[in-house]
């Protein structure tokens, strides 16, 4: 009896926003279409996220300290992919390859020497699941000479682009990012600034929550125009794309120097920080007149958020990437099961419009299960 085809993909994402490990099983079927075969959310270890959260900040750590977190993210991206096959019945026969992203501790896109650092060893994904596995994607991409992200823009493109209308596609993670996929001139796109990263730090700061559930807290006040003004004022938004930024340039030590000259209420800062992410997106997306955007990431259910973007782009009909068929909380992790295919087929996986890389390149390096 034949042996169905290895034609499932896994894709596993751990974002700026330090919340879950998304493992999403997919099948491409053919140009734009996806079908969702399963998928399986654990929740990052709480000493994980601090450790994380320190590097970023570039605060020193031992060789041992981080090999050890190395090798620890590989087995808990290695649980993640084995708990979905087992709830969805999957053998890894299955499966032609997982896509693993890794957890970004440090992105340095400029400088004397550019690097970008995702740990979660992939050697330890391919020995614990016996599927061939796909990792470190953003290093091939500087090493042409790019920023190293966004990577997704590639994939967005073939899945959103209307030869009819303009079309943005918005990733709210703890970064946002966005690619333009538009009829009339080249694909691009660039990290536009905080996304969830500051808004989620405030209130774990002055809250002890996780996060701001559904724009709540922030939806209690008003955005203080002139602290807007001065965050916006900051050079990174009126920087030229290519570009790309991280948790070790928007954090709280960022947020604390601007404060400095204001004395707010917490709830007013919120706010401030809400309308930052709103209007830094909008900046990248209204020299178009209209369009559609479809918004995804944790930050696509921050209803206040969504609201707030809708008023900073009238013209845009703004909805959930659900609406075009992919769950936004599964958006980041599908797009890095079609990079993984993409390098299994020897194609390119980066935009060297996007990314500023000196020529396309097939991303990643490949681990076999033997």
């Amino acid at each position: 009896m034949p042996q169905p085809a290895a034609d499932i993909y896994i894709g596993v994402m751990s974002g700026t926003s330090l919340d879950n490990i998304d493992v999403v099983a997919v099948r491409f079927t053919h140009a734009g279409y996806v079908e969702s075969i399963a998928r399986h959310s654990d929740p990052l270890p709480q000493d994980i996220k601090t450790t994380v959260i320190t590097l970023s900040r570039g605060h020193p750590m031992s060789v041992k300290a981080l090999g050890e977190l190395d090798r620890r993210l590989g087995e808990c991206y290695a649980n993640a992919i084995n708990t979905l096959l087992e709830q969805a019945a999957l053998r890894p026969k299955h499966v032609a390859a997982v896509g693993c992203h890794g957890q970004t501790v440090y992105h340095q896109p400029s400088g004397d020497y550019p690097f970008t650092m995702q740990l979660g060893d992939a050697n330890v994904i391919a020995a614990r699941t016996g599927i061939t596995t796909v990792a470190d994607f953003r290093r091939k991409d500087m090493a042409y000479g790019g920023q190293g992200a966004p990577l997704v823009p590639a994939f967005h493109n073939d899945y959103f682009a209307d030869s009819e209308q303009a079309t943005a596609v918005v990733n709210i993670g703890g970064i946002a990012n966005v690619s333009m996929i538009c009829p009339d001139r080249p694909l691009y796109g660039f990290d536009t600034g905080p996304g969830n990263m500051l808004m989620d730090a405030w209130t774990q700061r002055h809250r002890h929550q996780a996060y701001d559930k559904d724009g709540e807290w922030a939806a209690t006040s008003c955005a203080y125009q002139p602290l807007l003004n001065r965050l916006l004022s900051d050079a990174y938004f009126s920087r030229p794309a290519p570009k790309s930024t991280g948790r070790e340039y928007f954090n709280l030590d960022w947020l604390d120097r601007q404060l400095l000259a204001f004395s707010l209420s917490p709830d007013q800062v919120q706010a401030t920080l809400l309308a930052l992410t709103a209007e830094s997106i909008a900046l990248a997306i209204r020299p178009l007149e209209r369009g559609r955007v479809f918004v995804c990431g944790g930050g696509a259910h921050n209803q206040a958020l969504m609201h707030a973007l809708q008023q900073a782009l009238p013209q845009w009909s703004i909805a959930q990437t659900d609406d075009a068929g992919i769950s936004c909380d599964d958006m980041e992790a599908i797009a890095f099961a079609w990079l993984a295919r993409q390098t299994l087929n020897h194609q390119p996986g980066n935009v060297p419009a996007v990314t500023g890389a000196t020529q396309a390149c097939c991303l990643g390096a490949i681990y076999l299960p033997y």
